[in-house]
């Protein structure tokens, strides 16, 4: 009787042993996905950051040049200078964003 009693114990830790396996298993692989999931995010977030970054500048500049007053051959030489600068600034960060 007593042993019949133990192997019924015995089967039943056996049992829950096996579904905290299979549970720790499937909480590990979520654990996985989500840190995959994490990093992702974490990139895409420095990226949008550094595009903001990037439209301010350019939005200085263009203030700048906006600024800058009309007339006289220096101020025209110094806003097609400025954007060209601008264009080429554009171009590279398209370039890295590749």
């Amino acid at each position: 009787m007593e042993k019949d009693h133990l192997i019924k114990e015995l089967t039943l830790l056996e049992r829950r042993i096996k579904l905290f396996l299979n549970e720790h298993q499937s909480t590990e692989e979520q654990l996985r996905i989500l840190k995959v999931e994490n990093n992702n995010l974490k990139a895409t977030l420095k990226s949008k950051e550094q595009q903001i970054l990037d439209f301010q500048n350019q939005n200085k500049i263009s203030t700048i040049v906006g600024n800058i007053t009309t007339g006289g051959e220096d101020a025209i030489e110094l806003k097609q200078y400025i954007n060209n600068y601008i264009k080429e600034i554009d171009k590279c960060i398209a370039h890295l964003s590749e």
